[in-house]
């Protein structure tokens, strides 16, 4: 059974998808616990799952790699095999990455290589892009850099918001962060 620790930093409902596939007992990984950097929402969902939370707050520190060894040490408190970026939006310090990689991946609403950062959505749709997706990646010490694990394709529709492409992205993201970390899973048990 895959053990893995989400970290969030908003409403978090790719974190619910989850916990909500997660609670099948068919399901080949474990929500051990979920991380924040702020106060978040989506903490809610995994106080109804009876998962355990913490939040480690970069303004309590000096610098950043304080910060991240603290988070680190919350996050390895719970030996898990797999730590998933979902919605984390913090950059993250090579202390931290280096620690944890490769099996620390995040999500992101583009297909990458194309607009890596924290505007996805909105640099997809100010180059006039026709399509975009989401991509669940490997983190490294670059910004969306890592090797890609899964990427979904979504065709941007004429005249579509900023939010209204993000939440169609978003409903492909929960998917297909479910299948991946079904995948990671279903690999580690076979090895």
């Amino acid at each position: 059974m895959l053990s893995v620790v989400v970290l969030i930093s908003g409403s978090g409902s790719n974190l619910r998808a989850l916990l909500e596939a997660a609670d099948n007992p068919l399901f080949p990984a474990r929500i051990v616990a979920v991380g924040s950097d702020v106060p978040a929402e989506g903490l809610a969902h995994a106080d109804q799952f009876g998962v355990p939370t913490f939040v480690v707050n970069p303004k309590a520190f000096d610098t950043r790699e304080a910060w991240a060894e603290v988070l680190l040490s919350n996050v390895q408190h719970f030996e898990p095999d797999l730590v998933v970026l979902a919605g984390f939006m913090r950059i993250l310090p090579a202390n931290f990455v280096n620690a944890l990689t490769p099996n620390l991946i995040n999500m992101h609403p583009s297909l990458l290589p194309e607009f890596p950062g924290a505007h996805a959505v909105r640099d997809a749709l100010a180059a006039g892009a026709t399509k975009t997706g989401a991509t669940i990646h490997v983190v490294d010490e670059g910004v969306d850099t890592g090797p890609q694990l899964a990427q979904r394709e979504l065709e941007i529709l004429p005249g579509e918001t900023e939010a209204e492409l993000h939440e169609r992205i978003k409903q492909i993201e929960r998917e297909l962060i479910v299948q991946t970390v079904r995948a990671i899973a279903d690999l580690k048990s076979n090895n």
